[in-house]
């Protein structure tokens, strides 16, 4: 059974079997592996935001390019190390979920994964 409701985020994604519901939208197929630690991931983002924003301010205050430089490089590593993080949560939750499962889900999320890690290391 699909879910056709047109508030979820995921509205192509088959019910749980389990009958677990969907944190981001509350209907019922599985939830995604980072919800555990989201409130963690959340002050990660706002801490980059908060180093993108410092980024801004440099270059409106007109400061040396070596010194932007440096803080675009520690943004991108801490964008670098978000993405691995959620990666791996992804991979040991929505990967092996769909691995127990088998078939044809088990071959997309497999699929799904291996081309966002060329996404992340192309970037």
């Amino acid at each position: 059974m699909t879910n056709s409701d047109d508030s979820c985020y995921a509205p192509d994604v088959e019910s749980s079997a389990s009958g677990e519901t969907c944190g981001a939208c509350g209907c019922n197929h599985p939830q995604h592996g980072y919800l555990g630690h989201k409130d963690m991931h959340l002050r990660r983002l706002k801490r980059i935001e908060g180093q993108v924003r410092g980024l801004e301010r440099m270059v409106d205050e007109e400061k040396y390019c070596i010194d932007i430089l440096t803080q675009v490089s520690a943004v991108t590593s801490a964008l670098k190390s978000f993405s691995l993080e959620l990666l791996a949560e992804h991979m040991s939750h929505c990967v092996a979920r769909a691995a127990q499962a088998g078939g044809q889900e088990a071959e997309d999320k497999i699929t799904e994964a291996n081309q966002a890690i060329a996404r992340l290391v192309k970037a």
